[in-house]
């Protein structure tokens, strides 16, 4: 592969930003996942729908770090442009044993919105982690991937 195919790379071989600048703006959604294993003792703990720690109360705190976090996207992740987002959604629910955090970022923009769909969905997963980390070492995050995006060249959905 030669340095002319990469999109962050300059023919030069030096990282650089793609320039959006003479793109057209779209309606961009995404939609991510995280699927975290707590293990049976943390998953006892759960009452009406919510896990309480020590810390306080586990989703209601992801939720609100997801989303934050989607905000910081631009300030984690080299060359993401900085995107006002018009609106960021993580949901929380337990399913099968597994806590499952989805995702939705939406915006009107230039480029895309995966990896704030994304990077809310892992901090939103690091947060319940954390807070939870207390009762066991054994926590797992499976996986955290995009499930589906809208806008721009091409749409996406994960089929399982």
């Amino acid at each position: 592969m030669s340095m002319a195919e990469f999109t962050h790379v300059s023919p030069e071989g030096e990282p650089r930003m793609v320039n959006v600048s003479e793109k057209v703006a779209s309606r961009r959604t995404a939609k991510a996942r995280a699927i975290i294993n707590p293990g049976d003792e943390i998953l006892a703990r759960l009452e009406n729908g919510e896990l309480i720690t020590a810390k306080g109360p586990v989703f209601q705190t992801a939720i609100i770090a997801g989303v934050m976090g989607a905000k910081r996207t631009a300030d984690l992740i080299p060359f993401c442009h900085p995107l006002g987002l018009e609106d960021c959604q993580v949901r929380i629910r337990v399913e099968n044993k597994r806590i499952i955090i989805d995702t939705e970022a939406v915006l009107t923009a230039k480029t895309g919105v995966e990896m704030e769909a994304l990077t809310a969905a892992s901090v939103a997963a690091l947060t319940v982690y954390d807070m939870c980390k207390a009762l066991s070492h054994n926590i797992v995050i499976e996986t955290i991937r995009l499930v589906e995006k809208t806008g721009g060249k091409r749409d996406f959905r994960l089929t399982e």
